[in-house]
């Protein structure tokens, strides 16, 4: 998959793969990528025979949104088999849960490597998100970032991470905050795409989400993982430049290109100092709404 297209990616939503009704409708809520779960949503009774209805749902959706199975962690008895049995041309990514070390990511790269091969996939193709969601993890973060693996972007549980640490996981969100740059710093260090954020707990709380949202993106997140279908608008609207980024961002770029052609790499915008930093952060806005226009 194609950074351009994980780039465009705000938006991922969960749903549990054993429940019908709930894995019809996630595929007309207007995400960027659907992740059906076969892990903590799916009963231990369920998981094995659940693996076959995340094939069917995937075979049987429109392309419109990326498709993706979180399957069991690394060191449960239903990992490796959840790979070989869910992975497919039907597949985008594969979504691992409790990454704390590159020596997981090694060990399940191999395996999806194995069964991209069986079944005629491009070795490499397939993405693997990791979610960092444990003390651990964070601290690795860094380590996880750089190993050189297919991992192109990190993802953040916030759920599992206050569990882990026993933190008290209030509106303010201020437990999150050295998790969030952990994650943003190792994403810079591996040269990955922007990490995607945690999901929000309280799903009738439009106004907690937003906020968590933004905070997301003030630490260089670039999406946000959901639960509830009210959360993806909301992501997508967070985590799209809004028109008056877009016009600032252009403004800025014209003027310092005039600038420059004069001379000077450092002017005044409208009360703003400007130098080569800001010129560069408004063509990074600049391209990301470029490529949100292009995937509409």
């Amino acid at each position: 998959m194609s950074d351009r297209v994980l780039a465009a990616t705000r938006s991922f939503m969960f749903a549990p793969a054993n429940h019908p009704r709930r894995v019809e409708k996630v595929f007309e809520l207007g995400a960027d990528a659907v992740i059906l779960d076969l892990e903590d949503a799916v009963a231990i009774a369920e998981k094995e025979m659940t693996r076959s209805k995340v094939v069917e749902a995937f075979k049987a959706a429109d392309g419109r949104a990326l498709h993706y199975v979180r399957v069991n962690g690394a060191d449960t008895q239903y990992c490796q088999e959840d790979i070989k049995q869910t992975v497919g041309a039907w597949l985008d990514g594969i979504v691992l849960p409790k990454v704390e070390s590159p020596e997981v990511l090694r060990q399940v790269d191999q395996w999806v490597k194995e069964v991209e091969s069986a079944a005629g996939i491009t070795t490499g193709s397939l993405d693997l998100l990791p979610i960092i969601e444990t003390a651990a993890g964070v601290e690795n973060a860094a380590a996880i970032a750089t190993a050189g693996s297919r991992v192109k972007r990190l993802a953040f549980g916030g759920g599992d991470y206050t569990l882990d640490l026993d933190y008290l996981w209030s509106a303010d969100e201020e437990v999150l905050q050295y998790a969030r740059a952990r994650l943003s710093h190792a994403s810079r260090l591996g040269d990955l795409l922007p990490p995607v954020d945690t999901v929000v707990l309280q799903i009738n709380d439009n106004e907690r989400f937003i906020a968590s949202a933004e905070r997301g993106r003030k630490y260089g997140f670039g999406g946000k993982l959901c639960i509830h279908p009210n959360q993806v608008p909301l992501t997508n609207q967070v985590f799209t430049p809004s028109t008056d980024e877009i016009a600032h961002a252009r403004a800025v770029v014209a003027a310092f290109e005039e600038a420059e052609s004069q001379g000077s790499a450092s002017i005044q915008l409208d009360g703003y100092f400007i130098d080569y930093p800001i010129v560069y952060k408004s063509q990074r806005i600049l391209a990301l709404a470029d490529l949100l226009e292009a995937k509409q």
